[in-house]
Order: C-alpha cells, then sequence, then structure tokens
C-alpha cells in the first residue's frame, strides 16, 4: 500500500520503505509543485541517494553546483554531499528518488510534515529532527 505524504509544495508516495525491505531501500515518488524547495540543504552521513526525473524539472543543487534534473535523467548523490532542490518552473515536477540503504522511512517525513504546519515553521525542532534521523543539516552562510 502507498502512503501519501504532504510536506508544504512537496508530495510523496512511499512506494517501498526500510520496514518492509528489511533496510535495504526507500522508495518514493516526489511531486513537486512550482516555486517548492527543500527547506533546509543537507547530507547524510550514511545512505545514498538516486534521483529519476520523471516529469518536469527538479533543480538539485549538488556540492554547490546546480543540475537540472528531467525526464529520463538520473542523478546519485553520494552519502555527505550537501544538496538540496527547488522546482524553478511554472509547472510540477516528479521525481523517483531511491535512498540505499533504506534508513528513513516514511516516520521522518510525517514528523517533518507536522512541524511544517506551525507557522512560521521552528527551524530548530526541524533539524532536531533531521540529526534524530541522520541527515546533516547545513546552513547557508
Amino acid at each position: 500500500m502507498v502512503e501519501i505524504i504532504r510536506m508544504g509544495g512537496l508530495e510523496l508516495h512511499f512506494m517501498q520503505s526500510r520496514e518492509g525491505t528489511g533496510a535495504e531501500i526507500d522508495l518514493f515518488e516526489m511531486t513537486v509543485q512550482p516555486q517548492a524547495r527543500m527547506p533546509v540543504p543537507h547530507y547524510h552521513e550514511s545512505w545514498d541517494e538516486t534521483v529519476y526525473g520523471l516529469s518536469g524539472t527538479v533543480t538539485f543543487t549538488v556540492d554547490g553546483a546546480d543540475v537540472p534534473l528531467g525526464p529520463g535523467e538520473s542523478l546519485f548523490i553520494r552519502r555527505g554531499v550537501v544538496h538540496g532542490f527547488r522546482n524553478d518552473g511554472p509547472g510540477v515536477a516528479r521525481c523517483l528518488c531511491l535512498l540505499s540503504p533504506g534508513a528513513l522511512g516514511p516516520a521522518y517525513f510525517r514528523e517533518i510534515a507536522a512541524l511544517l504546519t506551525e507557522q512560521p515553521p521552528d527551524r530548530a525542532a526541524m533539524e532536531e529532527v533531521m540529526r534524530r534521523y541522520g541527515l546533516v543539516p547545513v546552513m547557508a552562510a
């Protein structure tokens, strides 16, 4: 069963999670609304991320360089590399995200989604959740 998690301008459709794969992978489809972005650039200490473009264009910033990802294109983000993403386009963009090994599951995203309902969101609480799940936030200089 697919679990859908909405977080501001992002929507995740979780297809596989660490709980069901013996912590081998997390797999989810991400929909990014126009002008939406990830709230905090970060890196992962213990897993890699592979992203495959399905529709529209999501621009990833990986190690300081912008990498537009369109349909049929893929991007590998090695653990330890700072990254973020945004949708600069006028239309919705979708991509498939694979985390290996599986480390997050939907629980992390549920907690972040709950924090994003507060206005303004509690940045310190978001950073605490990120660190607890193995994401290391990197604040802009």
